[in-house]
């Protein structure tokens, strides 16, 4: 068992990973070029997500040093109590133990998942996809370099080099204590999880997110909002899916000429049902199951509604209980709509692409749980431990 390491090593451990992943800056780019150039696949957003370029390793250093500048979320006391015989009572924040987090593709992950999980006392197992191998064997080696650095012991990051029959196997008969898994992928890979995980699972679901254009809506709000939440970055989990349009929105057919015209610019492709797809550029939805669907693409399903009420019923049947946004300039419809929309983000006149620990405030996520236990949406530091009870008698007996 791995001693909880003091949050002075702890913090020491992340800035020297910060300073090695700058000093090895073009080793990860060059390793990681290799993976790229080795992807075989057409799916572009995991493409996107596999690149580790400038921009992405800055991402990486900025987490790592910002996790070591927050405060230590372990041992933070949550309750006391006086019991009447004497006793203090307190609860407290406590490291889950071993964390498990199975991904695909992004070797950020395996900084920032990982120094959340590590910032919190938490041992880490990573288990990256194949197609990132070379990127996050590369990351993993600097961990161990930070750890050593200041006395600790590399078991506290561990990288799974396991095919899929390994990972089952380990999932179903852990050859060590395993506390919490966090898988962060497509639903092929959550179900998988779920299936055969001997130990609680934090599910970091699906998208399919929506936005509702209410009929007071500001317009040129409305487009600014559902051209960012779609093509800012199609790869994103709290990228834009559905788009219901009120019909009663005044001027409803200019609206909606222009957001098609705005989507072809970016090569968007657009489905519709009976009443938007009579314009030029969509295509019929043939199928309601369309509606569940997360498209990670360069594609929209656009619809007319009759009200609040009827989107609300809409995005709880089909979203993937993520993120969900009404325009509108009525604050009371607003109001309605976000205290009933069941995603674990809502907003009002605003991007769902805000749905991120970075952007909420948390300073990074290891994951978006679109589970209700035991946190919702982005998991930062603070939601990366439970707690336990602290009690000090001097002999009390009941």
């Amino acid at each position: 068992m791995n001693t909880l390491l003091s949050i002075e090593t702890r913090n020491a451990v992340l800035l020297t990973m910060a300073e090695l992943l700058e000093t090895e800056r073009a080793a990860i780019i060059k390793i990681n070029k290799v993976d790229l150039d080795a992807y075989d696949g057409d799916d572009i957003s995991m493409y996107d997500r596999l690149k580790a370029d400038d921009s992405k390793v800055d991402e990486m250093i900025k987490s790592a040093t910002h996790l070591a500048s927050q405060e230590d979320p372990v041992g933070v006391e949550r309750f006391s109590f006086k019991h009447d015989n004497g006793m203090q009572v307190y609860n407290k924040t406590a490291s889950f133990g071993t964390i498990l987090i199975i991904y695909e593709s992004r070797p950020d992950v395996t900084v920032e998942a990982a120094g959340i999980a590590f910032k919190s006392g938490n041992k880490i197992l990573l288990k990256g996809g194949k197609e990132s191998l070379r990127s996050n064997l590369k990351i993993v080696e600097l961990w161990h370099q930070a750890l050593k650095a200041h006395g600790a012991s590399t078991d506290w990051v561990e990288y799974l080099q396991f095919n899929r029959t390994e990972t089952q196997a380990f999932l179903e008969k852990p050859t060590q204590k395993l506390d919490l898994i966090v898988p962060r992928g497509g639903e092929r890979l959550i179900a998988f999880v779920k299936e055969h995980a001997s130990c609680p699972v934090i599910i970091s679901g699906r998208g399919n997110n929506f936005v509702y254009v209410h009929k007071e809506a500001d317009v040129d709000l409305a487009l600014k909002v559902i051209i960012n939440a779609k093509t800012a970055k199609i790869s994103a989990c709290n990228a834009l899916d559905k788009v219901l349009i009120d019909e009663n929105l005044p001027n409803k057919e200019a609206f909606i000429k222009t957001l098609i015209s705005e989507l072809k610019e970016f090569k968007v492709q657009i489905l519709g049902d009976d009443a938007i797809s009579k314009f030029d550029g969509v295509e019929a939805i043939e199928s309601d199951n369309i509606w569940y669907q997360e498209f990670l693409d360069y594609k929209i399903a656009i619809a007319e509604i009759g009200s609040n009420e009827d989107t609300i019923a809409m995005i709880n049947k089909y979203s993937g209980g993520h993120s969900s946004s009404i325009i509108t300039k009525n604050d009371a419809v607003a109001e309605v709509f976000m205290a009933n929309v069941d995603t674990a983000a809502v907003y009002h006149n605003a991007s769902t692409r805000f749905t991120d620990g970075s952007q909420l405030g948390l300073g990074g996520e290891l994951a978006i749980s679109t589970d209700k236990l035991h946190q919702r949406g982005p998991i930062g530091l603070e939601h990366l431990v439970t707690n336990k009870w602290y009690v000090h008698g001097n002999g009390q007996i009941r």
